[in-house]
């Protein structure tokens, strides 16, 4: 297994719980902020406040109902549901306004948001990812792709410079393959591999760093590099990545596979992907979307994805992002938000099953109802009825046959990283766990969460949040594994 099969436990970041007196202020302000959030209405407008949530409830439900016909219909359909996705929210505002309510209500929701979000502050591990120091490579090699980025590579005279700093560089041409161009390299003696790319380049040479346990450099010279946003990179100055290539720092982080297919972000499945497909989405993305969503979601060519997780099953899903690690953000596949950490060792899954009306209402009023559901797993299998599915692979379309195992390699890839890095992210926190937050407020220890998507009974939202656990999950056996002594011998 070479480099993917050695034990990387040690190399990854510790989860511990939360402790001392930061997390149990924050708790408690989380608990004073949610009294208070219930106590505004009930002393404003007494037991009519039960009355005056319901009706705010109803109006995110029917702005909900009017979002999902403008996806799903077109024509006057369309037209309704988005005259109704505004219309709804702006006359329970009115009614509010009309009742002396409108102040009580706004202020009422921002003590609920501030009580959440100190709450996942509270229960946020605390985590420090193992950084070493980085010696300097003898024999860097990197490789450039002009055509990234609208000309990044050219404008910043990132291959000049490179060379200046004592790099073998190869500028891409079209119709080269990047695989065997890495595997060369290493075969001539590269000590270190670099991309300055977007992050499919990034993905390929990756993948062929951690075969062969090399140092792997990230210089965001891509559209939208989402890889080296989440190591903390400036994206706006690829130069100042350079000095990963002759020195920096060090750390362990994850990769992830669907079958054979590296990725260092995400594997889309479902309605993004099948749009991707489309030649048209690249120069008009939003008409593209929403010119194909009503055949995806309610059409004929309606998708209907399967899942398994670690032995926890869901059918009927629309959509199913799979992320190299949790995202804070995942509505978006196209904009996922970020990742706190790239060495969990597990894989951020977000499964989307809203296929009618009456389901799009209730995930609106009830975001427990199964209309989103979030995990986090050591391995995924996504199912369809055909024979073959695109799939949306760091936002590149490939066609894979189905069923697709995707895993999570942990630790696999040695990276190489500046020693600042101004975008380093910070811990964003947990899903709200109310008890645990109480539990933290009064001084008590704090049991430990169940495992993410290994535990029974635990709910979707707990399994997207759990800490993280301090020994990653064992290397699955998938399509890429049955090469055999492919993994670690031959690239």
């Amino acid at each position: 297994m070479g480099a993917r099969g050695a034990d990387t436990s040690r190399r990854r970041a510790r989860g511990v719980p939360p402790a001392g007196e930061g997390g149990t202020a924050l708790a408690r302000l989380a608990l004073l902020a949610l009294s208070a959030c219930i106590l505004v209405p009930l002393v404003t407008a007494g037991f009519r406040s039960v009355l005056w949530a319901s009706t705010g409830i109803a109006g995110l439900a029917l702005a909900a109902v009017g979002v999902w016909w403008a996806l799903a219909h077109t024509g006057v359909a369309r037209i309704i549901g988005t005259a109704l996705s505004v219309a709804a929210p702006l006359t329970v505002l009115a009614l509010y306004a009309a009742a002396g309510l409108l102040g009580p209500a706004l202020l009422s929701s921002g003590l609920l948001a501030l009580a959440v979000v100190a709450a996942r502050r509270a229960l946020a591990p605390a985590f420090s990812p193992c950084v070493e120091a980085a010696g300097t490579p003898r024999h860097p090699w990197v490789l450039m792709n002009r055509r990234s980025g609208g000309g990044k590579v050219e404008r910043f005279r990132l291959a000049d410079k490179a060379r200046a700093a004592g790099c073998r560089v190869h500028v891409l041409d079209p119709g080269q393959d990047v695989t065997a161009l890495a595997r060369q390299a290493v075969a001539d003696g590269a000590d270190l591999l670099g991309v300055a790319g977007g992050d499919g380049t990034q993905a390929l040479v990756a993948d062929v760093a951690a075969r062969h346990d090399v140092p792997f450099a990230v210089i965001p010279a891509g559209t939208r590099n989402h890889f080296a946003l989440d190591l903390g990179l400036d994206r706006d100055d690829p130069v100042a990545a350079l000095e990963a290539l002759t020195g920096g720092v060090e750390l362990r982080v994850d990769l992830g596979y669907a079958a054979d297919r590296v990725f260092v972000n995400n594997a889309s499945f479902g309605t993004y992907a099948a749009v991707v497909d489309d030649p048209a989405y690249r120069d008009a993305k939003a008409r593209t979307i929403l010119q194909n969503l009503p055949r995806l979601l309610t059409g004929e060519a309606a998708l209907a994805l399967r899942m398994t997780a670690d032995g926890r099953r869901v059918t009927g899903l629309k959509a199913v992002l799979v992320g190299n690690n949790s995202y804070g953000r995942a509505m978006d596949v196209a904009h996922p938000g970020r990742r706190e950490r790239l060495d969990a060792g597990l894989l951020g899954v977000v499964c989307i099953r809203v296929g009618s009306t009456a389901e799009a209402a209730r995930l609106a009023s009830r975001p427990r109802s199964g209309g989103l559901v979030r995990l986090s797993a050591g391995e995924v299998t996504i199912e369809t009825d055909t024979a073959t599915m695109p799939v949306g692979i760091d936002g590149e379309l490939v066609v894979l046959p189905c069923p697709v195992v995707c895993r999570s390699a942990p630790g696999a890839l040695r990276v190489r990283v500046p020693r600042h890095r101004p975008g380093k992210p910070k811990p964003r926190g947990t899903a709200t766990d109310w008890p645990r937050v109480t539990r933290l407020a009064l001084g008590r220890p704090l049991l430990r969460p169940k495992q993410p998507g290994r535990d029974e009974g635990t709910d979707a939202e707990t399994l997207a949040a759990g800490a993280a656990p301090s020994v990653g999950p064992p290397v699955h056996r998938s399509n890429t594994d049955r090469r055999g002594s492919e993994m670690g011998s031959t690239s």
